[in-house]
């Protein structure tokens, strides 16, 4: 399953580069389930960001590595491949991209997934939508004009 969310925000893409860190990162953690960020390496080749999922009961893991990144004249990625997963996912891969638009950005999440069987993957998709969706206000407001 593929979703992609575009979210036009008022900064010059290389200051959004820069303030995709470990702040932004915990910023961006939806209320449920609450995340406990346990590495987070950064967004080059090679890196590793670790989390764990507090469904109430019980808890999860998520391991990802950052698989390529790369920066232009008119766009900055990274590509995070799931290494590590919570049980109702046996695929993850999320790009990120930060696209020149003007002088503002574009920030831009690709991201494709499998649950262990279809049904599942299906019944995922609007809880991805919410998850990512919740990003929009979050990115409007840290990459706003200063």
């Amino acid at each position: 399953m593929e979703i992609t969310i575009k979210t036009n925000v008022e900064q010059d893409f290389l200051s959004v580069k820069e303030g995709f860190n470990e702040s932004l990162f915990n910023k961006l953690s939806p209320p449920f389930p609450p995340v406990k960020l346990l590495r987070f390496d950064g967004s080059k080749k090679g890196d590793l960001v670790s989390l764990e999922l507090n469904f109430i009961f019980f808890r999860q893991k998520w391991v990802s590595k950052i698989i390529e990144d790369n920066t232009s004249e008119k766009e900055f990625y990274f590509i995070d491949q799931g290494i590590e997963l919570p049980f109702f996912l046996k695929y993850w891969k999320h790009k990120h991209r930060i696209i020149k638009a003007g002088e503002n950005s574009i920030i831009q999440d690709e991201i494709s997934f499998k649950a262990p069987f279809i049904l599942l993957t299906w019944l995922l998709y609007p809880a991805m939508l919410l998850q990512f969706g919740y990003r929009i206000p979050i990115y409007k407001k840290i990459f706003k004009k200063s």
